[in-house]
């Protein structure tokens, strides 16, 4: 009996990943350097960005020819290093900093979030006909921080690489629009003085409604120190609900199926199944990671360091993502995920406003009254 050729399950693990892995890695150090040139630094745009851009370059042109070697690699980058990376990013936060913005922040944040994706939801699969996977993807992405968002739900909704790529896509357009707008909407209004509106609201209003960190940061600095303080602050108790979120959403999309099977009238394996919850444990050791960041026990320089390992593995997995998506599949998708996405960026600029005020003015009211 002839002894049969080597496959990919066979090779030793570790060696089988590694032209993959350093693919992935060398597109990540480039992304890195790429996103030091001054103006996209000026813009918000970061090496997670510039990293998916770069590895859909590399997958619609090289990769093709070298997928049988590097495949498993990807695959790994893809998802095991993102789950890493989602984890690490929890020592962006403490919990000190939700105490900072106060249950104002976190109510309008709460309403921010849940707002958006259930308008993403409906709309994207009534009003657009869009797939709801995608129209969930790019409801993560707009309602709580951007690609990072959209990353860390696939493995919830899991969903197609070219399905996570054109939700990415979305807030890197709009996104990158708010960099502009929303300093041009406050100085308009500081000038015509419409509405009253500090720049501690106007930071608040930012981090609540713009889609990324690095957006928020560029927005809020734009205006003021006192504004850019007040928006990260925001911004990252908004990023500190991405885990209940995707425990709510593994949660509702399990009993979902159950339903599904159970109105099915084709017997088949798993109608009379229950599914099994999936729990995004890394979601979990992201709200660890942010609670063992809150006690200070970590000196500053390990802390900076976790970020930056974060950083590269984020970005890493970007460049995985970009890699495995073609761009007929972006080109198949039209324009409905852009009509979706800037239906929500208009929600998040006058919805994200109103609840902004309604909320501030609510709690005025209240601490008046118990004073």
């Amino acid at each position: 009996m002839s002894t049969p050729e080597p496959t990919s399950s066979t090779l030793p693990v570790g060696r089988n990943l590694v032209p993959g892995i350093t693919l992935i890695g060398v597109l990540a150090f480039i992304a890195f350097e790429l996103s030091q040139i001054g103006w996209l630094r000026a813009n918000g745009i970061s090496a997670l960005t510039v990293a998916i851009v770069l590895g859909m370059m590399v997958g619609n042109s090289v990769y093709p020819r070298i997928s049988r070697a590097a495949a498993s690699g990807v695959t790994f980058s893809k998802q095991t290093l993102l789950r890493a990376g989602i984890i690490l990013y929890g020592f962006r936060l403490t919990f000190q900093d939700i105490a900072s913005v106060g249950i104002t922040g976190i109510a309008i944040d709460s309403m921010v979030l849940s707002s958006t994706f259930a308008l993403s939801w409906w709309a994207g699969t009534r009003l657009f006909g869009l797939d709801r996977k995608t129209a969930m993807l790019i409801g993560a992405g707009s309602s709580i921080c951007g690609a990072a968002a959209v990353m860390a739900a696939e493995p919830v909704v899991q969903g197609r690489a070219e399905q996570v790529t054109v939700a990415v896509s979305t807030v890197v357009v709009f996104g990158t629009l708010a960099i502009f707008l929303y300093p041009a909407l406050y100085h308009l209004n500081a000038r015509y003085e419409p509405l009253a509106m500090s720049a501690s609201a106007y930071g608040m209003y930012a981090g609540s409604t713009i889609h990324e960190v690095a957006q928020v940061v560029a927005a809020g600095r734009a205006v003021a120190d006192t504004a850019a303080n007040t928006a990260v602050i925001t911004k990252m108790v908004r990023v500190m609900m991405l885990a209940p979120f995707l425990i709510l959403l593994s949660t509702y999309l399990s009993r979902d199926h159950l339903r599904e099977a159970a109105q099915s009238t084709e017997p088949t394996e798993s109608a009379g199944r229950r599914r099994r919850i999936v729990i995004p444990w890394f979601a979990l050791g992201f709200v660890a990671a942010a609670g063992f960041n809150s006690l200070a026990m970590l000196p500053t320089s390990a802390v900076t360091a976790a970020i930056n390992v974060d950083t590269a593995l984020l970005a890493m997995a970007m460049a995985a993502l970009g890699v495995t998506t073609h761009g007929s599949a972006i080109r198949t998708a039209g324009i409905k995920p852009l009509a979706l996405a800037a239906l929500l960026f208009a929600w998040l600029i006058i919805g994200g406003f109103a609840i902004n005020v309604a909320v501030s003015k609510a709690f005025i009211a209240l601490t008046r009254a118990f004073a």
